[in-house]
């Protein structure tokens, strides 16, 4: 059985293929999903012995998720799932509505519940966001302006900031508007994670495993106080998982 993977972000769109393992990964950047574009870039499935049987998808974008319904139901005469229109209740329990949660969190807390271990979850997508896990449960979490968001407002806003890359810094003070920019997000957002995961942790009174995903999780890992993991491919996993069920 083929199943396409499919998590829609504000930015980033990613395509997995799977049979038995990943076959194909594919990320596309969201503002660009048009027919023409899709057509061109998914040329896999023109392949006829790529019989894909499920397409599942999150999304947090509902017009895009719409315009991808609409080719694929064109395209290969397959209709897409949402993760919220399956039933969760097996897998995990959803201690608020679920419709107030993001489809990619969800999927996040997915990939990692089970009747054992707590998680926290950051994701680095275009907010920042940490959900909290205690074993099969979902509790809820925190939303904060995502890194890449606000160092565009920044840059958008301050007419002598120009455009510039985040990377670690080591100085804290720096030596010219750059570096500045550079210590003030990098250090900025260290203390941010640091401090939301101690309010968590002092609140539940758990031990927690700490996964870092999106695109800025390799950035911070190394600088935090506490120990993480990085997995870039936890929403897909997630999404993945509602297929075993």
């Amino acid at each position: 059985m083929k199943i396409l993977l499919i998590d829609i972000g504000n930015t980033e769109t990613k395509f997995y293929l799977y049979e038995k393992k990943f076959t194909k990964k594919i990320k596309l950047n969201s503002d660009r999903l048009n027919f023409n574009y899709l057509n061109k870039k998914l040329k896999f499935l023109d392949n006829k012995k790529i019989l894909i049987n499920t397409i599942i998808c999150s999304s947090v974008v509902p017009n895009l998720l719409n315009n991808l319904k609409r080719f694929f139901k064109k395209k290969i005469n397959c209709n897409i799932i949402e993760l919220k229109q399956k039933n969760l209740n097996k897998l995990i329990k959803i201690k608020i509505n679920k419709y107030q949660v993001g489809s990619d969190r969800l999927a996040n807390a997915l990939s990692v519940a089970d009747l054992k271990k707590n998680f926290i979850i950051i994701d680095f997508g275009t907010a920042t966001t940490f959900d909290v896990i205690i074993k099969n449960q979902y509790m809820g979490g925190v939303i904060a302006p995502g890194v890449r968001l606000s160092l565009d407002t920044l840059i958008t806003k301050a007419s002598l900031i120009k455009p510039l890359s985040l990377k670690k810094i080591k100085s804290i003070v720096g030596k010219n508007t750059k570096e500045a920019v550079r210590s003030g997000f990098y250090w900025g957002y260290i203390g941010l994670i640091n401090n939301i995961i101690r309010l968590i942790i002092e609140k539940y009174k758990k031990n927690f495993n700490i996964i870092l995903t999106g695109g800025f999780s390799h950035l911070f890992r190394k600088s935090l106080k506490y120990k993480t993991k990085v997995d870039k491919d936890l929403t897909i996993k997630g999404l993945l998982k509602l297929t075993r069920n």
